[in-house]
């Protein structure tokens, strides 16, 4: 049992903890700190990845209450790529905060830090009711980040936000409840063996407590038609906040690949694939809405928010598939579309403060200072984020394409997903032709000048997709390698047995 798996996990917490004391701190110690406890969770999950390589499952039993009934934290390969994902891009949107965004609010990067405390458990936990938990702290320190900076514009989208989580952590209680209530655990790996045992009118109960399940992590994914939330609530936060919310969407698709291929995976009997015939469907139209939204885009924040919803679409698709091809691309395009999706945030953030008072509107303007610095910017995000050569993002749907196998699914996929990249191609194009190029005479108000905190931590996340590109092949096989890990479900339980009978991993 090894004690790095708590890192991730206690790093932010302590973190937290002493930025709550420091409120009243001069901002600059209270920065410093924030920068570096986000490092050392970086450093901490690089460590935890270099352990997950060798394919093995790792457990950390708190108290040395063993499984099924103690508080079980699991690594893997996925669990890993998750917590580095996040990491680095916490570590940017942390640097952008330094920049100005953080002030106003005193407890800024208190909040900050207990969502990343919050994401890492959902990544790390092997059991349903801590994921839970685990959500329940990511969204409570959510609602305070999404209303960072005031104002009535961020009023109403935060509290559809609000609401509607709450409704879907209310659903979430009931539906393990009901699991519960049948197979006695909520172990992952104890209920992945005691599924299929299900039978008879119980069979019917732990059925509906999978869907309502389903319907929760649809919630926090985006997934149509429970995604119009997001697009007001992104393009309204601040952008440091709007960033690290790239991967909020992606703990419900994280979830669905743990949840759905684990317990409810292929071996679970008569509740095989649970939910997965819709969800294929669902994906696509998700994709097909978030193209259309972002046509209609009247600034870059929802062009980018909208973005965010392509994504889930993109992401959705290959995973309802279920083969080991499909899985691994999914991966592949996940890592590359939320690191690009943050900094397109970043990037809209920085066009902002250099239009006066049209700001980030696809509308003409008096021409920015910066303006070359930040077309080649958001240009390199555009391509990455439409699926264009040379970047990731077509690295990612060109895996995604190969995936599938011959036959309808094969047909409805490559039709929505290549029409969708073209019109998400014209969507940019059409942004980027606007603000950048058709400028109007007359003189800008005085611009605040670029600062380099806030330049480097955007122009890190943009410059990740030419990153990917270089690493493709070792990327490519560590996601071949997790999408095995992930259908060996039987490797998965068998880390409950050796626990239980007290063997250590």
């Amino acid at each position: 049992m090894t004690h790095w798996l708590t890192a991730p996990i206690l790093i932010p917490m302590l973190g937290g903890i002493l930025q709550t004391f420091m409120g009243y701190a001069p901002i600059s110690l209270r920065r410093t700190l924030g920068i570096a406890t986000t490092a050392l969770i970086l450093a901490s999950s690089l460590v935890l990845l270099a352990l997950a390589d060798d394919g093995s499952y790792r457990i950390y039993a708190f108290g040395n209450w063993q499984p099924p009934f103690g508080i079980v934290l699991v690594l893997d390969r996925l669990a890993a790529l998750m917590l580095v994902m996040t990491s680095v891009l916490a570590l940017c949107c942390h640097m952008f905060s330094i920049g100005g965004a953080d002030e106003g609010n005193r407890q800024f990067h208190t909040l900050f830090l207990f969502q990343l405390m919050g994401l890492n458990i959902a990544f790390l936990t092997g059991d349903l009711f801590n994921l839970f938990v685990a959500f329940e702290v990511l969204l409570i320190a959510s609602y305070g980040l999404l209303m960072h900076g005031g104002g009535t514009v961020r009023t109403v989208p935060g509290l559809h936000y609000v609401v509607l989580n709450l409704i879907g952590s209310s659903i979430f209680l009931i539906s393990v409840g009901m699991i519960y209530s049948v197979t006695g655990t909520l172990n992952m790996a104890d209920l992945a063996v005691k599924i299929p045992q299900v039978t008879g009118d119980n069979l019917n109960i732990v059925k509906a407590g999978g869907m309502m399940l389903l319907v929760v992590f649809a919630l926090k994914a985006a997934l149509l038609p429970l995604c119009f939330w997001l697009p007001k609530a992104y393009a309204k936060a601040t952008a440091p906040v709007a960033a690290l919310f790239a991967v909020m969407t992606k703990v419900g698709v994280y979830a669905i690949i743990r949840v759905y291929l684990l317990v409810f995976g292929n071996d679970a009997g008569e509740l095989a694939n649970l939910g997965m015939d819709w969800l294929f469907p669902l994906a696509l139209a998700t994709l097909a809405i978030g193209v259309i939204g972002a046509l209609g885009a009247d600034n870059l924040k929802s062009l980018v928010a909208w973005q965010v919803i392509i994504s889930v679409g993109t992401l959705l698709a290959p995973v309802a598939l279920g083969s080991a091809a499909s899985l691994s691309a999914a991966l592949f395009y996940l890592l590359s579309t939320t690191w690009t999706v943050a900094g397109l945030f970043l990037v809209a953030e920085l066009v902002a403060h250099q239009r006066g008072s049209a700001r980030d509107r696809i509308i003409t303007a008096p021409r920015m200072r910066n303006r070359k610095l930040l077309g080649v910017l958001f240009m390199m995000g555009a391509v990455a984020a439409a699926g264009l050569p040379p970047l990731s993002g077509f690295f990612g749907k060109v895996l995604i394409l190969k995936s599938v196998e011959p036959g309808p699914q094969m047909a409805w996929l490559w039709s929505v997903l290549l029409i969708g990249s073209f019109l998400t191609v014209i969507a940019y194009s059409r942004a980027g032709s606007i603000v950048f190029w058709r400028t109007v005479d007359g003189h800008l108000e005085q611009p605040e000048p670029v600062k380099g905190k806030v330049t480097t931590a955007a122009g890190t996340l943009i410059a990740l997709t030419v990153v990917i590109v270089a690493l493709a092949g070792p990327i490519n096989r560590y996601t071949d390698a997790t999408a095995q890990q992930l259908l060996d479900t039987g490797a998965y339980t068998e880390i409950l047995q050796t626990s239980m009978v007290g063997e250590d991993d």
